[in-house]
């Protein structure tokens, strides 16, 4: 199954039995989400299993929709049943859409059918929340009533749930906001000659850096055709997009027709280790989403002390509040974002004030927060 046995206790929340659902696959924001969380919680004492949602190999299409179909739904069911006498509390990680949320489903009929004694808490992700609750308003509501806590990682979609879905206001305290973040270990302030030398760039060349899979969300396009605005008012620029998936060739087909071969560089995966590299070796970070939750790429990016400049979706106006932190545009307008790429290429940036902002939103203080959390739900 490809789960990970309980760690032992080290102190801080002792005995707490934690089991997290959800993917932990190399790529993906909820996947480092809930690496991160892990880590974290184990480094304070609690003891915590995961049962992934997701394989690790790249399956044949069908068989790995059969092989994830199973993992987020009876797979479930039978992991917790074996399980049941050693859990204190079942925290999943629910996205994507409907097969997304089938975890959490699964987890409460199971604790429903079989009398199990766990707490059920639920994150939930996805960055399409009101489309969400709008098509699947009775699975919404039938977890919301089966959960003790509902995390969410921003005060939109706190607003869009309580908007959409009449008459959860009076349990509104059910409901957290704790916004995503960083591994402080992994991300921090590099010199960009050094970050530069060690990937070959050259030092005399504004960088522009963006990280996301190759999906129609993460707006690429918009990006691209934004540089074509941007190379004619900028010269020695490039652009590198880290990520990888479907629309590579589409993407590519873009870039070579508008004759930015030159200027943009897709360079499919970056393991994880090296992305600090390319933060630090950038001059500001882009992220063009067209639906986003709250990306932890746009708090790796201020904690290297990189200004960040990106659309207005989800949590992202809740972080960048201020014009010393990033630029924010309209969705799907590249005029709109070349602007806003040209001004922060000239802008002379705080970096430091940019790194002393990120620190509040590392994962160690979000697991804090998360703990405390556990610990007032086991008390009732």
């Amino acid at each position: 199954m490809d789960d990970v046995g309980f760690s032992n206790v080290i102190g801080g929340a002792q005995n707490m039995r934690v089991l997290l659902i959800g993917p932990i696959e190399k790529t993906g924001g909820v996947s480092t989400h809930t690496r991160y969380m892990a880590e974290k919680l184990r480094d304070m004492g609690v003891q915590v299993e995961i049962y992934n949602t997701s394989p690790y190999r790249d399956y044949p299409k069908l068989l790995e929709y059969l092989i994830k179909g199973y993992r987020k739904s009876l797979g479930v069911l039978i992991f917790l049943t074996r399980a049941k006498r050693r859990i204190d509390i079942v925290h999943v990680q629910a996205s994507g859409g409907i097969f997304g949320f089938m975890p959490a489903l699964f987890t409460i009929i199971t604790k429903k059918l079989f009398k199990l004694n766990f707490k059920v808490l639920m994150t939930f992700h996805y960055s399409k929340t009101e489309q969400f609750v709008k098509k699947w308003p009775k699975f919404f509501r039938y977890a919301f009533k089966n959960i003790d806590i509902l995390f969410l990682v921003s005060e939109k979609q706190f607003e869009t749930i309580l908007k959409n879905l009449n008459g959860l206001h009076y349990a509104k305290n059910k409901i957290i906001v704790i916004k995503n973040g960083f591994d402080s270990k992994k991300f921090f302030p590099i010199e960009k000659t050094i970050a530069r030398k060690m990937l070959g760039i050259p030092k005399d060349v504004k960088v522009i850096l963006t990280v996301g899979n190759l999906v129609k969300e993460k707006g690429h396009k918009y990006l691209i055709h934004a540089m074509k605005k941007v190379v004619n008012e900028k010269q020695n620029l490039l652009c590198f997009i880290i990520g990888r998936g479907p629309l590579k060739e589409e993407l590519e087909k873009i870039i070579k027709n508008l004759g930015l071969e030159n200027n943009i560089k897709l360079l499919g995966f970056v393991p994880d280790d090296k992305i600090n590299l390319w933060m630090n070796a950038a001059d500001i970070f882009v992220l063009p989403s067209l639906s986003e939750g709250n990306p932890t790429v746009m708090f790796e990016a201020l904690a290297c002390g990189k200004p960040f400049v990106g659309t207005r979706v989800g949590g992202v106006p809740e972080i960048i509040t201020s014009e010393d932190y990033g630029l924010l545009c309209e969705l799907a307008n590249p005029d709109d974002l070349a602007e806003k790429i040209l001004i922060a290429l000239e802008k002379e940036w705080d970096r430091e004030k940019i790194r002393k902002y990120a620190e509040q939103f590392t994962w160690d203080n979000i697991a804090k927060k998360v703990v405390e959390v556990y610990e007032e739900v086991l008390k009732v």
